[in-house]
């Protein structure tokens, strides 16, 4: 019998519960991992309160593990080797955020041995989100600008990290004047406290007037309309979630007078894809080596405790990753 995360009705944080189950052995390319550390998502909070999910249902996306048990026609692997998890299943399908899961083989990883179980499970999530934005679809090169919203999340650092990699100059945006500081000491070049200024002002002045070439978006709504003011004519504005609630309205003047595009983006279109998905991989295990890449922890919270990771996560306060760990 294996600990697994599961919630029996959809809502917040509290359905989330420990159930014991006996998990089975891994099929043909699959493998099975001891868990030692899970990092917990905006996703995990989005399919905890999806009411179309079939009951009882587990959750996950990433984690850091040994190597149990493999499955038929699986090569490379050895049990006992330290692995991650890559986001490129569904875990109605595959729920690894538990004692024992079970993944399909092209979702396992060997990570650096440098690395903490934390920091391992602090890592795919969000690098390939920042890298397949960022990095291979608005090609962003150095002396680029490009505004980060809710810089104070893992892929918001991530992105921080992936510009100042190849000399893009990242500027954070965030609400409060609170995580100022910690943004620039996490390697932004410059914050803006959308609160408290006016966000186009601010860049034009950053840029001498030119503005963002690329705007890596998460939020939507109201907010967006002003950020297409901030961008350089010929610009990419990606999106790649919707925090926001509200209405997301997009000035179409705006967009044809500076010739702006706007990309939606979604990191399972580049971990679904075996050729891109290994180009990735290596470019963010490059970047670990050379030091340019290392996982932001915000929080650590035991796996008994999985109920307020997730309260953690919709506190919106953390600055960086919440990461659960799972006795052994």
């Amino acid at each position: 019998m294996s600990k697994i995360v599961r919630f029996h009705a959809t809502g917040g944080p509290e359905v989330l519960t420990l159930d014991d189950i006996e998990i089975r052995e891994p099929g043909q390319s699959e493998i099975r991992v001891r868990t030692r550390a899970l990092g917990v998502n905006r996703a995990d909070a989005m399919l905890r309160n999806n009411h179309l999910v079939e009951l009882p249902s587990g959750i996950g996306w990433e984690a850091s593990g040994e190597v149990d048990a493999i499955g038929p026609d699986v090569e490379g692997f050895t049990v006992g080797d330290a692995v991650s998890m890559i986001p490129c299943f569904r875990p109605i399908d595959y729920p690894i955020h538990g004692e024992l899961a079970i993944a399909p083989a092209t979702a396992v990883v060997k990570h650096p041995d440098t690395l903490s179980w934390e920091q391992a499970a602090a890592l795919w999530g969000q690098y390939l989100t920042a890298y397949g934005a960022l990095i291979e679809t608005a090609d962003l090169k150095a002396g680029d600008t490009v505004l980060i919203p809710a810089a104070s999340s893992s892929v918001g650092l991530a992105a921080i990290q992936v510009a100042r990699s190849v000399g893009a100059r990242p500027v954070a945006l965030t609400r409060t004047s609170a995580k100022r500081r910690r943004l620039l000491d996490e390697g932004a070049e410059a914050v803006i406290v959308t609160g408290e200024e006016d966000v186009v002002t601010r860049v034009n002045k950053l840029t001498d007037g030119h503005g963002a070439r690329v705007i890596f978006d998460p939020v939507g709504g109201p907010a967006l309309a002003g950020l297409t003011g901030a961008a350089a004519p010929g610009g990419t504005m990606i999106i790649y979630g919707a925090l926001s609630s509200e209405l997301t309205t997009v000035p179409v003047w705006g967009l044809i007078g500076k010739s702006l595009t706007i990309r939606g983006y979604k990191v399972f279109d580049l971990t679904t894809d075996v050729e891109r998905r290994k180009v990735a991989v290596d470019w963010v295990l490059d970047g670990l080596a050379r030091e340019t890449l290392r996982p932001v922890i915000d929080t650590v919270f035991p796996l008994e405790d999985i109920v307020g990771a997730h309260r953690r996560l919709e506190s919106g306060s953390q600055v960086g990753k919440i990461v659960v760990t799972v006795p052994r």
